[in-house]
C-alpha cells in the first residue's frame, strides 16, 4: 500500500518588479551618477557649440552670400574626423579616455577663442573661419571616439539604449537652446560674444570629466597601433549587420545632412516673414525641437523587437519630408515639416547607434565606434559640400528634393531588398 505524500509547503516567491511607466523609462540612465554628471556638462558645452554654429552660419552668409562656402565650412569642420577618427578610436582603447576628452575640449576652446578675437577686432576673413573649423574638427576627431566609448561604462547594459537616446536629447536640446540664446547675443552684442561663450563652455565639460568616479583601464599590452586598427576593421568586415548599418549610415548622412547646411540659404533667399536672423533661428529651433521629440520616443522605448525594421521605415518617411520641405514656401508649414523631419532623423540615428553599441564587444568598442563615427560624420560633410556646390547650378530646393527622393529609395532598398541583415535586428 503506497504512502500518501506529505503536502508540499508553498514557496514564497518575491513579487515581480513593477512595470515602469514610459516617463520613468525615459530617465532610466539618469539613475547613475556619473552619467548625470557627464550629460549635464555635455549639455552646457553643446549649447555653446550650437550658439557658435548659428552665429557662424550667419557670419559665412554675411561675408559671402554663398551656399558653396556653407558646404565647404561643413566639409572642413568634419574633414579631420574623416582623416583621423579611426586612429582616435585605437587611441581610445589604448589610453585613458577621460584624458583624451579633456585634451579635445582644450583644442576646441582654443579655436572658439581665436574666432572670437578675429571677429571682435574686425580682422575676420572667410579663410579664418574655414581654418578654425578644421582645427575644431581635429579636437572632435580624437574626443568623439573616446566619448562614445566612455558612455557604456557609465550605465548597465540594459540602460545603454536609453543613455544613447538621452545623449541625443542633450545634443538636440542644445540645438534649440543655442540659437535661442544666440539670437539676442548676436543682435545685441555681436557674433564674437557667441564664439567667446562657446569657448568658455568647454571648460564645463573638463570639470565634469574630472569629477567622474569611474575609471577606464586601457589595454595592458597593446599591439602595434596598425594591428589594433586592423582588428577593428576585420571585425566590422565579418559582422554583416554592423557592416550594413555602417553602409546605411554613410549614405543616409550624405543625403540628409544638407538639410541643416542649407537652412541659412533658405532663411535668406527662399522663405519670407520676419528678419533673416529670426527666420534662421526659428528653422534651427523647429528642427531641434523635433529631434528632441524623436529622441524622447527612442529613450522611452528602450530596447525593443524589430528595431532595424523601425529604423528603415522611419527613414523612408524622412526622405519624403525633405522633398516636401524643399518646395514649401509658407513659413509655418516649413517649421512643421522641419519638426517632423528632425524627429525622424534623430530616431534613425539613435536607433542605428543603439544597435551598434548593443552588438560590439567592449574590447573593440573604441575602434568600432570610431568606424561608425567616420560613417556618421564623414558622409554628412561630403554630402553638404556636394549639395552646396550643386545648389549653385540647379537651386537649393531642387537639390534638397533630389536628396529626399534618393534617401527614400535607399531605405526602401534595405527594407525590401534581399539583404535582411539590418531589418532583422
Amino acid at each position: 500500500m503506497s504512502q500518501a505524500r506529505p503536502p508540499v509547503a508553498p514557496i514564497d516567491l518575491p513579487p515581480p518588479p513593477p512595470k515602469e511607466g514610459f516617463l520613468l523609462r525615459i530617465a532610466a540612465a539618469f539613475r547613475h551618477r556619473d552619467f548625470r554628471v557627464l550629460w549635464s556638462g555635455a549639455l552646457a558645452s553643446t549649447i555653446g557649440t550650437w550658439m557658435q554654429k548659428y552665429a557662424q552660419s550667419w557670419l559665412i552668409v554675411s561675408l559671402t552670400g554663398s551656399t558653396f562656402y556653407l558646404g565647404l565650412d561643413d566639409l572642413l569642420s568634419q574633414l579631420p574626423i574623416i582623416l583621423f577618427t579611426l586612429i582616435g578610436g585605437v587611441i581610445a582603447d589604448r589610453h585613458d579616455r577621460r584624458r583624451l576628452l579633456i585634451g579635445s575640449q582644450y583644442v576646441q576652446a582654443t579655436s572658439a577663442f581665436l574666432l572670437a578675437a578675429l571677429v571682435w577686432t574686425g580682422h575676420i576673413q572667410i579663410w579664418h573661419v574655414l581654418a578654425l573649423s578644421f582645427l575644431s574638427g581635429c579636437g572632435q576627431a580624437f574626443g568623439g571616439p573616446a566619448y562614445q566609448s566612455l558612455v557604456p561604462s557609465l550605465v548597465p547594459r540594459k540602460d545603454l539604449p536609453n543613455a544613447i537616446a538621452l545623449n541625443s536629447i542633450q545634443f538636440n536640446l542644445s540645438r534649440v537652446i543655442g540659437p535661442m540664446l544666440g539670437t539676442p547675443v548676436l543682435i545685441l552684442v555681436g557674433a564674437a560674444a557667441c564664439f567667446f561663450l562657446n569657448g568658455v563652455s568647454f571648460f564645463i565639460v573638463v570639470i565634469a570629466l574630472m569629477s567622474l568616479h569611474i575609471t577606464h583601464t586601457p589595454q595592458k599590452t597593446p599591439s602595434h597601433i596598425l594591428d589594433d586598427l586592423r582588428g577593428g576593421l576585420d571585425y566590422v568586415r565579418h559582422e554583416t549587420a554592423i557592416r550594413m548599418l555602417i553602409v546605411l549610415v554613410v549614405f543616409s548622412t550624405f543625403l540628409s545632412w544638407p538639410l541643416t547646411t542649407l537652412l541659412p540659404y533658405f532663411a535668406l533667399s527662399v522663405l519670407t516673414g520676419g528678419s533673416y536672423e529670426t527666420r534662421l533661428a526659428g528653422l534651427m529651433i523647429a528642427q531641434g525641437m523635433g529631434a528632441i521629440a524623436g529622441a524622447l520616443v527612442v529613450a522611452g522605448l528602450g530596447k525593443f523587437a524589430h528595431m532595424g525594421r523601425a529604423l528603415l521605415s522611419i527613414q523612408v518617411g524622412l526622405g519624403l519630408l525633405l522633398a516636401a520641405f524643399a518646395y514649401t514656401r509658407w513659413l509655418p508649414l516649413s517649421y512643421l515639416l522641419l519638426f517632423i523631419a528632425g524627429a525622424s532623423s534623430m530616431m534613425v540615428f539613435s536607433l542605428s547607434a543603439s544597435l551598434v553599441q548593443l552588438v560590439v564587444p567592449d574590447s573593440l568598442r573604441g575602434r568600432v565606434m570610431s568606424i561608425y563615427m567616420l560613417a556618421l560624420r564623414g558622409g554628412g560633410p561630403i554630402g553638404a559640400f556636394t549639395a552646396g556646390w550643386l545648389a549653385t547650378y540647379i537651386s537649393a530646393p531642387l537639390t534638397l528634393a533630389l536628396n529626399g527622393g534618393l534617401l527614400t529609395l535607399l531605405a526602401a532598398f534595405f527594407l525590401f531588398g534581399r539583404n535582411a541583415a539590418v531589418r532583422k535586428l
